[in-house]
């Protein structure tokens, strides 16, 4: 079945969502903001600003025509960073229709109003099949074809099964679910573990510290969700733990690189001037911890990262006081 469908967002998991639904024999309308890079996309097949080296099959169009986008298609992945996703939708507000079905694949809190991607859509749009897609997935192993999986969550049946009829390959899986808020919670915040987890690689720790990092990130990550209504054993799946072991172990998360950088010194300031992509987990860790007084949570993984981006301190006493954080009773899922 050739069905048409559009990728809102060319950087390099836009582009690699792009390849997977063009790979399952779809046409794929990858829209960029700027009309020189489709150009480039059609021209050499391929993204190589932000997914280099990979070629990109004949079913992937490069179009910066939103409109267009609009009248050709009625299912949209929108993969555009946190911050700019208002925008984007508020721009398809004039171009949907109730027929649309969106799915977002950003993994982020908006900064001022705390709310989720999923939230943002409902505002803007008429669209009430809304989704997200959430998972362990750098963007270049998948590209290349390794096997991955992801998660699509939502309250409609129809949107999880039209994601999986585009997405599902021999090599890429599909997962489903009705819990919206906990694979956009959890898809956020594994950002900001990412971060601490490419501090200690930067300071050369070793495993312990990352499986110490990774389990009091995901106790954090469930805390947080519970608070904003997610079911908590969504944690323990592809948008919880999987996404948690997969960015904090991998050097080509971009958020494990700026945890890097800053280990050896350099500001987050410098890092984000040097960078073309967005790190996520920078934003969403002032969001976060904004939340997290608001409501009176405890999260200490949190108010570390952000004390160190944020707040003027350094890496050894950031770890330090982590470090003094006072111990209590493990608790499945709520420790």
């Amino acid at each position: 079945m050739d069905e048409c469908v559009a990728v809102l967002g060319s950087g390099s998991w836009g582009t690699t969502l792009a390849k997977v639904a063009a790979d399952n024999g779809r046409t794929v309308l990858l829209w960029a903001r700027r009309p020189e890079l489709s150009e480039e996309i059609n021209r050499t097949r391929r993204n190589q600003a932000y997914l280099p080296d990979i070629s990109l099959p004949d079913g992937v169009q490069g179009c910066a025509d939103l409109a267009q986008i609009c009248a050709r298609t009625k299912l949209i992945f929108l993969v555009v960073p946190s911050h700019g996703l208002r925008e984007i939708a508020a721009k398809l507000g004039d171009l949907v229709s109730g027929e649309h079905v969106i799915v977002h694949a950003t993994k982020g809190i908006e900064r001022e109003s705390h709310k989720r991607m999923s939230e943002v859509v409902r505002e803007e749009t008429c669209v009430r099949r809304v989704g997200v897609l959430s998972g362990p997935n750098l963007a270049r192993e998948l590209a290349l074809g390794q096997p991955a999986g992801t998660l699509v969550a939502s309250r409609y049946e129809e949107v999880f099964v039209r994601c999986q009829q585009v997405l599902n390959n021999g090599y890429f899986r599909a997962y489903s679910s009705e819990d919206v808020i906990g694979a956009e919670v959890g898809g956020a915040f594994k950002n900001v573990v990412a971060l601490a987890a490419g501090i200690a690689h930067g300071l050369g720790l070793g495993d312990n510290s990352k499986a110490l990092l990774i389990t009091r990130g995901l106790s954090e990550m469930t805390r947080l969700g519970v608070a904003m209504g997610a079911e908590p054993a969504t944690f323990a799946g592809m948008a919880g733990i999987g996404d948690l072991i997969a960015t904090c172990s991998s050097t080509l998360s971009r958020n494990h690189q700026v945890g890097m950088r800053l280990a050896r010194g350099e500001t987050i300031e410098q890092i984000q001037a040097q960078m073309q992509m967005v790190a996520e987990g920078v934003k969403t860790a002032r969001a976060i911890q904004e939340f997290a007084l608001r409501h009176e949570l405890d999260l200490p993984i949190v108010r570390a990262v952000h004390r160190l981006l944020y707040e003027g301190c350094d890496v050894p006493t950031a770890l330090r006081d982590l470090m003094a954080t006072p111990t209590g009773i493990e608790r499945a899922a709520l420790g």
